[in-house]
């Protein structure tokens, strides 16, 4: 019988967003917008060459990046979306006997990724929803390698401010690489929430993780990447899967790139309907921290299971976590209002 490694037996499968025809979709963080229109255009032009294998180096996709970022090109890999690069990190500087640290919750990929590249994952518990980067600090070891600080976080919507991350960043060894993974960014408070590119761009032991599958409206087409030292970079790029971001997600990418005026105005009405919709929970009397991403999140715990279901037998599609909370995504007005309207039922009969 073909041996597999017992770590991966013990694993817990990804558990994507359910998709039902016909209900209102809030469980996987998605613009729900649209292609962007410069991105429909490319992609009519585009699919002529689909017999053709996609350029290896995605290089209009890393020049078009690093003009945007104001970097060099060998200081950017790519990927098949964040999760992905965010393999490609791990493969690089981890592997059996070593450690990665990150906040719990957090991304689900986080425990996956780490130990299918067969290093173990170290699970700090969040405090009041947040990442405790002292908390993370101290569960670092001579033994860790890498740690995940997901900034805003995924699922609880919280985000560190630049003093902690700062401290976090100074006083962590130089073995050490600290992967800030910033896939909701541009749904973040510039003012609240720093951008870990321009606070530590020169530092060699930090990667700064991105991803066009949120505010840029990628999802489908899975495009990620991160922006490091380039000595770092060059071994990275080695790990990931060959051609694996395809033609048309390169160009979809690039094209997105250019339309920076048009993502900001989605982002502000995605904002919008944030603040509505929180103002709204906090009335009916739900408790739930400030976000600073495209979802909220209620910290229902042993009611979360319940919750979801409720809105599920109603045409909404949460994302549960059960006994922890549910993540609920920003949609349309229309499709936010109709997840108000059972959040206040539930309300109501849990109440009465």
């Amino acid at each position: 019988m073909v041996q597999v490694r017992p770590p991966l037996v013990r694993l817990q499968s990804y558990v994507p967003g359910r998709k039902v025809p016909g209900a209102v979709v809030l469980a996987s963080n998605e613009c729900p917008y649209g292609l962007l229109p410069g991105v429909a255009s490319r992609l009519a032009e585009v699919t002529g060459g689909l017999s053709r294998y996609p350029d290896m180096g995605a290089t209009r996709l890393l020049e078009a990046l690093a003009t945007r970022h104001g970097v060099t090109p060998d200081r950017i890999a790519v990927g098949a979306g964040s999760s992905e690069v965010c393999g490609q990190l791990l493969h690089t500087v981890t592997g059996p006997g070593t450690e990665v640290v990150f906040g719990w919750r957090s991304f689900e990929a986080y425990p996956i990724l780490t130990t299918v590249a067969g290093a173990t994952p170290v699970q700090v518990p969040l405090r009041d929803h947040a990442q405790d980067l002292r908390a993370m600090a101290a569960a670092v070891t001579e033994r860790t390698r890498l740690v995940f600080v997901c900034n805003p976080n995924n699922p609880t919507s919280t985000a560190v401010g630049e003093a902690a991350l700062r401290a976090f960043a100074d006083g962590m060894p130089d073995h050490v690489l600290i992967v800030i993974d910033e896939a909701y960014r541009e749904y973040a408070d510039p003012a609240a929430v720093p951008d870990a590119l321009a606070l530590f761009g020169d530092r060699p032991n930090v990667v700064v993780l991105r991803t066009f599958s949120k505010a840029y409206a990628l999802a489908g087409l899975r495009v990620g990447y991160c922006v490091g030292a380039p000595e770092l970079i060059a071994q990275v790029r080695k790990t990931q899967t060959p051609f694996s971001v395809s033609a048309p997600a390169q160009e979809a990418a690039v094209a997105a790139l250019q339309e920076h005026e048009e993502v900001t105005r989605r982002a502000a009405l995605t904002l919008k309907e944030r603040d509505r919709v929180t103002r709204r929970l906090r009335t009916l009397g739900y408790d739930l921290p400030d976000s600073q991403s495209n979802f909220v999140w209620l910290p229902l715990g042993g009611d979360s299971t319940a919750f979801t279901d409720h809105c599920l037998d109603n045409g909404v599609i949460l994302r549960a976590f059960p006994g922890e909370g549910v993540r609920v995504t920003i949609g349309l007005p229309e499709e936010n209002s109709a997840f108000l309207a059972l959040a206040e039922a539930w309300r109501t009969e849990s109440t009465g």
